[in-house]
């Protein structure tokens, strides 16, 4: 079927197999193609678009084990099967600009039927396609951000690379549940291959249910797992549009046209601060009959009806209770749309706490089972990215507990732990082969920073060495990693030349070198740092840096666009720049603002360390680019990232004690690869069961800790969002960026920072700065920033 927005091809069974759009001068499929499944291996055929699962009356039955009735038109097709005495219809309609999609389901007996779960595959272009031509995964691949609510569910699919169109899913009738997601893919990290890994994302629209009785989450109080009752003869009907949209303002106002409210609100507020919610796109005929802020405490769910404080689009109030919060609206026509964020006491305090429970409860000491080291033990450098944020907090906060011993641990691991164990015989120019015939150079890059946080304390606050010393070391250890000519295999040399997160710290630490007369090793890093970043620049426009030991990785752009931009590489920090606008999620839940990243969970999900680094590689990209819409991205994601700290968390069945962490939050629910997973937080090592790869990865097996590998991105949150705000001005007026906005007259505000240790308010707008550790400074329209003068 043809329209002039449109190109829909289905196969014989009703299936949507290919769906292009008239104005896309890429003719990229926006749905999982059966003939690239067929090419890869992956046997998934029974997940494409328009296939179900259902349970009536406890029993589960799939679609592709019935044979449906297909019906093609020129701008309609009807597709309709019969399963356990009931009708399913699905119709296909091409409209003008957009695709209305209605399911219909009748209950063709007398008698009542309880159906337990109803899942209708959407099987989108969520593709890592196993291609070394990485336009392909950028151009013809989208990230899926979702909005769920129980009318006004949305689906975000935007293109890798950000360019337009994309692709809009937006729920017109009906009650909806959630959306689940399933993973394919194939790992081969251990084969000594690279890339390693590709996969896909099929998502699950939930009409019902979700889960079976065993599997639910048991605290997720947000969502919906209610069933259907139908009793005879009775029936229930859904509907959807498939619309294009050029960017995240535009998927708004589309859904405006699709009778959609846009709802705009504070992610993340701390105890005790009010909370700041717009409304936009309501007719004046649609009419807000109740606001309820939904919050659990004390394991009980409180309602408090705010409706009261709505008057002309905005709602403004003092939030009570910490945790995650809900806020409900009704409108007059019964239909309900709702936004989830988070309430956090101060996060200095989870800063400091967080501090302390690694010091006190994670350090073995000599007496441990592994001594002196930081538990959990893990052969990857990302595991000793705790002490490298206790060093950093300890460098900010002079105020924190027991400060010079929380310093004086790490350097004892430093010493008698991380050398021995990653250095032959302590020689930096041989590192040790940890997995099994290689090693990993990226693992350099902690340790160097390590070392390099260890170099900027006090001599007072040191007890082995002098921080003269462990800025030598720091710099020995870093030319490892990025000097090819110091590494004597091959592998050893490419990895080299990679980039890392060490993009975050290198700049300080050629700084240090040359202020400290460490001539030599500054001119060989620095060397070294402009070999990688032209050869990133030159092979910007193919996009290379987006490939690491995966088809397509943050990991692997977001470090990119942050190492071309501090290089003066601007327009070639812009193009990667572009896939990290792309990257970043936008929706009603706090949660699901993460970085589009799924490996980890088998489902789309927020990692600690590479969405905070993400989300760093965005902030410091913005920054020198000027650009808003990435600094706007990079908070977005940093608020999900603080989740995964949050003791505080009544909505996930992994609760955590103060200071402890967890590295990973699954967002979708149901995950259907490991529904126990589902909206909860957990470590990678919860997978060390499974064997394969990660009985390598873990080979004392599972270690009940889940924080592995975190702690680096708190280093750049607290070294970015941690210290800075931002401030700018367009057509709609000023905008705080990790802040909050109070007018105090006319063109005239009060600006609130966010930041636990406040020392730089940036003006993008007037493109200066104002160093300052005041929690508040003024700013005028047309002029800037100044130091606040209280009353």
């Amino acid at each position: 079927m043809k329209s002039q927005s449109f190109d829909l091809k289905q196969n014989n069974r009703g299936n949507v197999v290919s769906l292009k759009m008239m104005q896309d001068n890429s003719q990229m499929n926006w749905v999982i193609d059966p003939d690239y499944l067929k090419q890869v291996g992956y046997e998934d055929n029974d997940k494409l678009f328009g296939e179900f699962t259902i349970t009536v009356d406890g029993k589960v039955f799939q679609s592709i084990d019935f044979e449906p009735t297909v019906t093609f038109g020129i701008f309609k097709s009807i597709v309709t099967y019969h399963v356990a005495n009931i009708a399913f219809k699905f119709i296909y309609q091409l409209m003008d600009n957009h695709i209305k999609w209605q399911i219909n389901i009748s209950n063709k007996q007398n008698s009542t039927v309880e159906i337990s779960n109803l899942g209708v595959w959407t099987s989108f272009s969520y593709i890592m396609f196993r291609d070394k031509n990485v336009h392909r995964n950028a151009n013809k691949s989208a990230a899926a951000f979702p909005s769920i609510s129980k009318n006004f569910t949305k689906l975000a699919l935007v293109r890798r690379d950000n360019t337009a169109p994309n692709l809009g899913l937006y729920q017109t009738d009906g009650d909806m549940r959630s959306i689940g997601t399933y993973a394919e893919y194939s790992n081969r990290f251990f084969d000594n291959v690279s890339p390693s890994l590709d996969g896909m994302l099929f998502h699950q629209l939930i009409l019902a249910g979700g889960y079976s009785d065993d599997q639910a989450p048991q605290k997720d109080w947000i969502y919906s797992q209610e069933g259907i009752t139908l009793d005879g003869g009775d029936s229930k009907k859904w509907e959807f549009v498939l619309a294009p949209f050029k960017n995240q303002l535009d998927f708004y106002h589309v859904g405006q046209r699709f009778g959609h409210p846009t709802i705009q609100f504070y992610p993340l507020v701390n105890d005790g601060q009010k909370q700041r919610i717009t409304v936009g796109g309501l007719e004046d005929f649609v009419v807000i009959d109740k606001v309820e802020d939904i919050f659990e405490s004390n394991d009980r769910l409180q309602a408090i009806d705010i409706t009261h404080f709505y008057e002309k689009g905005s709602l403004i109030y003092n939030v009570r209770g910490v945790g995650e919060h809900k806020v409900l609206f009704t409108f007059a026509d019964g239909k309900q749309d709702m936004l989830i964020f988070n309430v956090m006491t101060a996060v200095k305090r989870l800063l400091r706490d967080r501090a302390t429970y690694i010091s006190n409860h994670s350090y073995s000491g000599p007496n441990g089972k592994v001594p002196f080291s930081f538990s959990p033990v893990s052969n990857q450098g990302e595991s000793i990215g705790k002490m490298n944020f206790v060093v950093q907090e300890c460098l900010l906060d002079r105020n924190i507990s027991n400060r010079q011993q929380k310093i004086q641990r790490v350097e004892e691991s430093a010493v008698k732990y991380v050398i021995p164990k990653w250095f032959t015989n302590g020689d930096f120019t041989q590192p040790s082969k940890l997995y099994g015939d290689f090693y990993r150079v990226m693992d350099l890059e902690y340790i160097a920073h390590l070392f390099f946080l260890l170099s900027k304390c006090k001599d007072e606050d040191l007890k082995i060495n002098r921080a003269q010393t462990y800025l030598k070391w720091a710099a020995q250890i870093f030319d490892v990693r990025v000097n090819p000519d110091l590494h004597d295999n091959e592998r050893g040399k490419e990895e080299s030349q990679m980039m890392g997160q060490y993009f975050l710290y290198i700049e300080d630490l050629l700084k240090a070198l040359k202020d400290n007369g460490l001539v030599q090793e500054y001119k060989e890093i620095s060397a070294s740092w402009s070999k990688v970043t032209e050869r990133i620049a030159q092979g910007s426009r193919s996009l290379k840096a987006a490939m690491t030991e995966h088809f397509f990785d943050n990991a692997g752009f977001g470090p990119a666009a942050g190492a071309l931009a501090l290089s003066g590489y601007k327009e070639e920090a812009k193009r990667y720049g572009e896939l990290l606008k792309a990257n970043i999620g936008f929706s009603n839940d706090f949660r699901s603002q993460s970085p589009d990243r799924w490996w980890e969970a088998l489902s789309y999900m927020m990692h600690s360390l590479w969405g905070g680094v993400t989300a760093a590689s965005a902030l410091l990209t913005g920054k020198k680019l000027q650009d808003p819409e990435l600094i706007q991205a990079a908070y977005r994601s940093t608020v999900a990232m603080l989740y995964l700290y949050d003791s505080n968390a009544t909505a996930t069945d992994r609760t955590l004690k103060v200071g402890e962490a967890a590295s990973t939050y699954s967002i979708a629910g149901p995950n259907l690869n490991r529904p126990d997973l589902s909206r909860n937080r957990f470590g990678q090592s919860i997978f060390a069961s499974n064997g394969g790869i990660f009985t390598k990865l873990f080979p004392d097996g599972y270690t009940g800790e889940d924080d592995w590998d975190m702690g680096e991105e708190l280093v750049a949150y607290l070294n970015g969002f941690g210290q800075e705000t931002y401030v700018y001005e367009d057509q709609l007026g000023v905008h705080v960026i990790n802040g909050r906005l109070e007018a105090t007259s006319e063109g005239r505000f009060k600006i609130i920072s966010s930041a636990p240790y406040p020392n730089c308010y940036i003006d993008l707008t007037h493109k200066n700065s104002l160093s300052s550790v005041s929690v508040i400074v003024d700013y005028k329209t047309g002029s800037g920033l100044t130091e606040h003068i209280k009353d």
